[in-house]
């Protein structure tokens, strides 16, 4: 307790899943947090619950992530801890969710029957350029558009932890083409961004999720069990696993640490 006193916190997509639980450990330990989401009913939600403010914003669009900043700036005068977990895995489209979930299991069965393989998945080759943008949008700029504007308050305070939320599909590659270049590009954008703010006494640090209990990974239905047994641990995470690395980063027990990317995975990547 108390590892976060007197810290203002802004978490992003905090509605729900991976932000909600951060926001929750946050302000066990002592952080007042803003809670953002692109929803208003479960940004108001959370924020009830960890006695927070609530801003809807959508973070792919500069325009409101502007607003959202500057109320904070008015509001509290600064900023020490800014997450930008706000993102989504699928569209939504169910012929993309079933070959997911299906293409794995009959590939495996056509090289087991001595091949050639010939199912696939062709998600890129059917993706739209609506699509591309968004998942870059919301992820990569939207990361890109929140640290540019929290800087604003940062930089004067010579103050302030960043943490940037990257993925195992962005450290080791696998499904969906435009989510792993999104979280790829978040995580060199962490480093960058390290060496730039280092001098302002601004620590940024990505964390790279494996495979977690929450929304996001509901689709996943079928090919659960095969990803469980990619898994060295045998099993999904849980929302904590990522909520403590963030407490952790957030806290000066992470003073040492910059430009790092934490993986919470079981083991299904290892690095380093």
């Amino acid at each position: 307790m108390g590892r976060l006193d007197g810290k203002i916190a802004l978490v992003t997509g905090a509605g729900a899943g991976l932000g909600a639980q951060i926001a929750r450990r946050f302000r066990e330990e002592g952080a007042s947090l803003i809670i953002n989401d692109l929803r208003a009913e479960p940004a108001e939600k959370v924020a009830n619950e960890v006695g927070g403010l609530a801003i809807t914003a959508d973070v792919a669009n500069s325009g409101e992530v502007a607003e959202m900043f500057g109320r904070v700036q008015d509001e509290f005068g600064r900023l020490d801890v800014l997450v930008n977990n706000a993102g989504f895995g699928f569209t939504g489209d169910e012929e993309q969710i079933r070959k997911v979930n299906e293409t794995p299991f009959k590939q495996m069965e056509e090289a087991a029957a001595g091949g050639p393989i010939t199912t696939h998945s062709d998600l890129t080759v059917n993706m739209s350029d609506e699509d591309w943008h968004r998942m870059i949008g919301v992820h990569l700029d939207g990361t890109f558009f929140c640290c540019r504007e929290g800087l604003k308050i940062m930089n004067p305070q010579l103050s302030g932890v960043i943490i940037n939320m990257g993925s195992i599909m962005g450290t080791c590659g696998g499904i969906g083409t435009s989510y792993g270049a999104a979280k790829a590009g978040i995580l060199g954008f962490t480093r960058s961004l390290a060496r730039e703010v280092v001098t302002r006494g601004i620590r940024v640090n990505a964390l790279a999720p494996g495979f977690i209990d929450t929304d996001l990974t509901a689709p996943f239905e079928a090919a659960r069990q095969l990803l469980e047994a990619q898994t060295p641990m045998g099993r999904f995470g849980e929302t904590d696993d990522i909520a403590w690395a963030a407490v952790y980063l957030a806290s000066e027990e992470a003073k040492f640490m910059t430009g790092q990317t934490l993986s919470p995975n079981g083991g299904y990547h290892m690095s380093q």
